[in-house]
């Protein structure tokens, strides 16, 4: 350890670039692994001087810009340039547009989780991606498109969610929490904007203020095909995706609920069994 762990990853990631990788000419032998200083300011659009200086130690307290900047000039992914500002003893670009694509990896994984519904949401509680058996369980509802949507403005939903109050107020708290995390983020407020218009439980629920993020919960519903079901809430970051969460509704192992889970998977692929399958 040298004490100057921001210049040294600043080295690593210059090191691991070409000139041609980011479009510039590279004229003859080259002393140095990757591209120089003075190419990586041209790149930030600063000083290179400036920029020497923070690979030696010499300059630590960089602004937001600077190391956005930076993270572009080095085509840093999300995990890097979050680790960057870090380094740096400063905070992430709040400004970042959460991720609206779910990985094809992402995808493999939710259909592959076949004993419960599984689906992707991004702040604003879009469902970004859903397994089948997410997709009967939703089946009620007019579209399955956003979750705080479905919840205050779907007539399905005061029957659907046994416990709609506390749904209802866990869908605006988390809301709220996004709204702090990503305040430049407008999808987010579009939708919190007419919900307050549109819904006067929501307009009541989010002037209390109530804040909390992920959370395991258990969440009853009333599925007009299977009846009642029992399920644990669990939702995980996508880290790849910064901005995306994968919810996981989980029925005990060997229980009512996970039979019923299992009856609705059923009907679901009778549902879209192909004709020539029937």
């Amino acid at each position: 350890m040298t004490g100057n762990e921001l210049g040294e990853f600043l080295r690593a990631h210059r090191s691991r670039l070409r000139p041609d990788d980011v479009g510039l000419p590279s004229h003859g032998r080259r002393r140095v692994k990757g591209l120089r200083r003075e190419e990586v300011a041209v790149l930030a659009g600063m000083n290179s001087d400036y920029y020497a200086r923070l690979e030696q130690g010499r300059e630590r307290t960089p602004s937001p810009q600077i190391l956005d900047a930076i993270g572009n000039a080095l085509r840093m992914d999300d995990q890097a340039r979050d680790h960057l500002y870090r380094l740096a003893g400063s905070v992430p670009d709040a400004r970042r547009t959460p991720r609206e694509i779910v990985s094809p990896p992402l995808r493999h994984l939710l259909d592959a989780c076949t004993s419960a519904p599984a689906f992707v949401l991004n702040p604003a509680k879009d469902l970004l991606a859903a397994n089948p058996l997410a997709e009967a369980l939703f089946e009620p509802f007019t579209s399955m498109d956003n979750l705080a949507r479905m919840t205050f403005l779907d007539p399905a939903a005061p029957r659907f969610f046994a416990r709609w109050d506390h749904f209802a107020e866990s869908i605006v708290a988390g809301l709220r929490h996004a709204a702090g995390a990503h305040p430049g983020y407008p999808r987010l407020h579009q939708l919190i904007d007419d919900l307050g218009r549109r819904s006067e439980a929501f307009h009541e629920l989010w002037g209390s203020h109530t804040v909390y993020g992920k959370a395991q919960d258990a969440i009853e519903f009333d599925h007009p095909e299977v009846g009642s079901l029992s399920l644990v809430s669990l939702s995980f970051d996508v880290r790849a995706a910064p901005g995306q969460i994968l919810v996981v509704y989980q029925p005990e192992p060997d229980s009512v609920t996970a039979q019923a889970v299992t009856l609705l998977g059923t009907l679901q692929a009778t549902r879209h069994r192909s004709p020539e399958a029937k």
